[in-house]
């Protein structure tokens, strides 16, 4: 047994609880299954059923925001679908200030994802009526918005449907696009000749990478093919597909951070945590963005569990 628990990087009390239920292959929505290793791919949904069991956990002593996803089905399109989110969600046409944690006041569980792996962009999954995203912190903040974006295109156009395939992930990139680039004020801000330095100041206006910025003008006829193609090769010559430009500063979750800043108050400290769940401290820094490590270590245990639990509410996203 110890050896397993030593292999397999767990505490061997993990063994001798009760059995948790992994994420089916076939719930989850990964970006390209033919770009990650089976390894990577199980290492992934591992890291989702731990954050689950986790998630769990916090719901137990936390109110945490209700769900509040339309559910659009495969009929819809990406772009009709983006703009009855935008309206359900009173979203306008302005930009969207912070991905995830809009995400979080509408009912998103989001946690970041304890794999090494830059191959694994991220993933979505509905599980018993809550909606869970999982970011790859190794991508650029930008990439990481539209990562955010693209999942919540699948968590409301393919919940009743297998989120894989190629058509699906054209639908969920060609929904985030469009959440985060609104048509009429993309087109309002569009320059009248695009050049890598104007694009450079309207890729922030929208929080998306240059590349982003530079495809959706193409898709709104804002570019030609020919100007399009330029700018595209501009971009790689540059450097700027491999590495972000002027990158804007990364998403994390504001309902851990409320979370874990009400632990404190209560004494409970991170390793405690680890001990409920049967897992190490580390694996609760991986799939909290790391705020656990500057929330709870060092933290007596001199909480009154008999205390009800906190209310933990988001007003507005833009808090």
């Amino acid at each position: 047994m110890a050896t397993i628990a030593r292999s397999l990087n767990f505490p061997q009390a993990f063994f001798f609880g009760d059995d948790i239920e992994e994420p089916a292959i076939d719930t989850a929505s990964f970006r390209s299954l033919s770009k990650m290793t089976a390894r990577q791919r199980d290492t992934a949904l591992g890291s989702g059923a731990v954050a689950m069991l986790l998630n769990e956990w916090i719901e137990t002593r936390f109110d945490l925001p209700a769900p509040e996803l339309p559910d659009l089905g495969r009929d819809a399109s990406p772009e009709t679908a983006a703009a009855a989110v935008r309206r359900a969600w009173e979203l306008g046409e302005l930009p969207i200030k912070n991905m995830v944690h809009l995400l979080e006041s509408k009912g998103v569980r989001v946690y970041s994802l304890a794999i090494d792996a830059a191959e694994v962009d991220a993933f979505s999954m509905w599980r018993r009526d809550r909606p869970f995203v999982f970011l790859n912190t190794l991508k650029s903040a930008e990439h990481g918005r539209f990562d955010a974006a693209h999942e919540l295109g699948h968590l409301v156009l393919h919940r009743h449907a297998a989120p894989n395939g190629q058509e699906a992930e054209q639908d969920a990139n060609a929904f985030a696009s469009a959440l985060l680039m609104p048509p009429a004020s993309v087109r309002a801000h569009a320059p009248r000749f695009a050049t890598i330095d104007n694009l450079m100041r309207l890729k922030k206006v929208w929080g998306v990478s240059l590349a982003a910025m530079t495809y959706r003008l193409h898709k709104l006829d804002l570019l030609s093919e020919w100007h399009y193609r330029k700018l595209y090769i501009e971009i790689s010559s540059r450097g700027f597909r491999k590495k972000e430009p002027d990158g804007a500063p990364r998403e994390i979750s504001q309902v851990l951070q409320k979370v874990f800043a009400a632990l404190r108050k209560e004494g409970v400290s991170k390793e405690e945590v680890a001990e409920a769940l049967r897992v190490h401290p580390k694996d609760i820094d991986e799939l909290v963005f790391g705020l656990a490590l500057t929330s709870l270590d060092g933290i007596p245990n001199s909480g009154d569990r008999s205390r009800p639990r906190p209310p933990l509410r988001l007003v507005s996203s833009e808090d």
